[in-house]
């Protein structure tokens, strides 16, 4: 699948090379190196399913992990990024019917306008951007594999749900009693898996699984719902956590450097990405580390979908909002701090842009300090992307070239290559 249009990054006209890149991984539960010794740096993000706009959530976390794109670039790095997006799964299909509209143009007209709000944000586009359907051969050749291994199980279709001709009447799960690396990425207890397993896509309740928890890997096709060829397997439909592994591995590999999302996917979506990816290799890990946003809030709640709090980058656009300005306040928030909304962020985040801007207007004066300032920002963007801080460093130069009439030409274009932010 195509992806958005990408945004030009200008070279950082400083004599100080980037820094070595750290970040909190969430399964050790610490700020840890990211990027391998060979110079590359493969990342993996989890995308949307598209059955509603991009609402703050969601921009914060493309937004994260943009910067952490643009920070390997600046140090070196040759990065591969793929990002998936689910455009078929049950949220999709059930916001569709109740629309009354086909899941295919729900899905496509969503995608759309989730490319226009990432190219008005300036996130650089992932090198390949696969949806769920793409990726269902290997989805099907993955199941087969774990079948064969006599890792995966069926489960009996339940006999008032009518399956579609070709399907077969059983679907397909993991036996995470199988596979000791279960629990790696979350560290949670079983109490605290089970607490959330159903409000996030599980079926702890299905009768049949030998295991509450273990995740569904094919869905044999019912009447009324898309399915495919599954060839042994029958029609159907891959689970949701199934098509992550499948992507990830065909486009980077095994151990990829780092696995990025919300901090609502690290259970069960990213805990159960990983368990299958070793179920598939033998134990292998899918990824060195899981980088996670926090969530953000409005009127003290969770901001979803599902709640339909939302704020949407789309309306504060048609809104007149400046999208650099939205940026700003994404940017000022530390990624893993929760926290909430508000439209006085809004302004100040305008506020400080129009500064910001006043300063680089000024054109080349003394620029004393200038390069001090962009090796300043790159340590703190390296150092687990520390951008709150890296924001106020940009907030002394301007006052200083306020001040002075003038600067060295150097911090604009690093503000933008770094920070994402064109002034």
């Amino acid at each position: 699948m195509k992806s958005w249009s990408a945004v030009p990054v200008p070279p950082v006209p400083s004599s100080h090379p980037g820094h070595p890149v750290r970040v909190h991984d969430t399964a050790r539960g610490e700020v840890v190196p990211v990027g391998s010794a060979d110079g590359t740096a493969r990342l993996y993000v989890c995308g949307i399913t598209p059955y509603d706009a991009t609402h703050m959530g969601h921009a914060a976390t493309y937004v994260t992990f943009d910067l952490l794109h643009r920070v390997w670039r600046d140090a070196g790095y040759d990065v591969t990024y793929v990002q998936n997006v689910t455009d078929v799964d049950e949220p999709l299909l059930e916001r569709a019917e109740r629309d009354g509209v086909p899941w295919e143009e729900l899905a496509r007209r969503e995608i759309d306008l989730f490319f226009s709000d990432m190219e008005a944000l300036r996130v650089l586009p992932p090198d390949h951007y696969v949806g769920a359907v793409e990726g269902i051969p290997d989805d099907v050749a993955a199941v087969r594999q774990l079948l064969g291994t006599g890792v995966a199980y069926p489960v009996p279709v339940p006999e008032e749900e009518r399956t579609v001709e070709g399907a077969g009447r059983v679907d397909l799960y993991l036996d995470l009693a199988t596979q000791d690396t279960f629990g790696h990425v979350s560290g949670w207890t079983r109490e605290e898996m089970m607490a959330v397993s159903a409000e996030r896509g599980g079926d702890p309740e299905r009768v049949g699984k030998r295991d509450p928890l273990d995740p569904l890997l094919w869905r044999a096709g019912r009447v009324g719902e898309p399915h495919w060829d599954g060839e042994t397997l029958g029609r159907g439909r891959p689970g949701w956590h199934i098509e992550c592994s499948t992507i990830a591995q065909r486009y980077l590999g095994v151990g990829l450097d780092v696995q990025g999302g919300g901090s609502d996917l690290i259970f069960p979506h990213h805990e159960m990405t990983s368990v299958e990816t070793a179920a598939m290799t033998g134990g292998r890990q899918f990824a060195r580390a899981y980088v996670h946003q926090a969530m953000v809030g409005l009127d003290g709640e969770k901001m979803s979908k599902s709640r339909g709090n939302l704020v949407l980058v789309s309306r504060l656009r048609a809104a007149g909002a400046d999208p650099m300005a939205v940026r700003l306040v994404l940017l000022a928030q530390h990624y893993r701090s929760a926290w909430e909304w508000t439209d006085g962020l809004l302004h100040r985040a305008q506020e400080r842009l129009e500064v910001w801007r006043s300063a680089a207007a000024l054109g080349e004066g003394a620029g004393v300090g200038d390069e001090a300032v962009v090796t300043e920002v790159r340590g703190l963007l390296a150092e687990d992307l520390d951008a709150p801080a890296a924001l106020e460093v940009v907030d002394a130069w301007a006052r200083t070239a306020l001040q002075a009439g003038g600067h060295g030409g150097v911090v604009p274009p690093a503000v933008d290559a770094l920070l994402g932010v064109r002034l």
